[in-house]
């Protein structure tokens, strides 16, 4: 499993880094990035779910 964030959608409202800050990274401006090449733990699989669903941009997919 892999958290992708779509750059171009994020509106950096945050939600997914407090939802998952294991997995998700926020510059000084807000905006979010998957934490290195993005693959998920699977003790995180359920924290990765609830950042995509949260996402108010539709900006966090996962790739099974």
């Amino acid at each position: 499993m892999r958290i992708i964030v779509d750059t171009d959608k994020c509106e950096g409202h945050n939600r997914c880094y407090s939802l998952a800050p294991d997995l998700i990274d926020v510059d000084d401006y807000g905006y979010a990035s998957a934490i290195g090449d993005g693959n998920v733990p699977p003790e995180l699989a359920d924290a990765a779910r609830l950042a995509v669903d949260n996402c108010p941009e539709y900006a966090i997919s996962i790739e099974e």
